[in-house]
């Protein structure tokens, strides 16, 4: 088997494979490291667990205070879970994007370098 041939596998078959479970590890690991999918399920949870016990018996000003306390602390538990989500999210795209550009950059190097010899070659002779 030449050297040529092993070398070709190896840049078009071998390197790819590997490029491919890398991306793959980086994106799972992104979504892991942000937390997306715990943050989606629990969008409108209490912020911090904070919540109030709405108590015994019967009072109507407490009831709306504790209510309005409640509502709060959701949607600051959901505004604070939103920008993190959109923000993983962006993280997400910057690495589909920059994957996708260094996996075809790696297809293409080749194609750079007999490019570049030739282009050499024309600038020297």
């Amino acid at each position: 088997m030449s050297i040529l041939f092993q070398y070709l596998i190896w840049h078009f078959f071998d390197v790819p494979r590997g490029l491919l479970k890398t991306w793959r590890n980086f994106l799972k690991f992104n979504l892991n490291y942000f937390s997306i999918p715990l943050l989606i399920k629990t969008l409108f949870s209490h912020w911090r667990r904070y919540s109030w016990s709405y108590g015994q018996g019967f009072d109507i000003w407490r009831y709306i205070g504790v209510f309005f306390s409640n509502l709060t602390s959701r949607f600051f538990g959901a505004a604070a879970r939103f920008f993190l989500i959109i923000i993983g999210l962006f993280f997400e795209l910057l690495l589909i994007v920059l994957g996708g550009l260094s996996f075809f950059v790696w297809l293409f190097l080749p194609v750079c370098l007999i490019l570049s010899l030739i282009f050499g070659f024309k600038i020297i002779f």
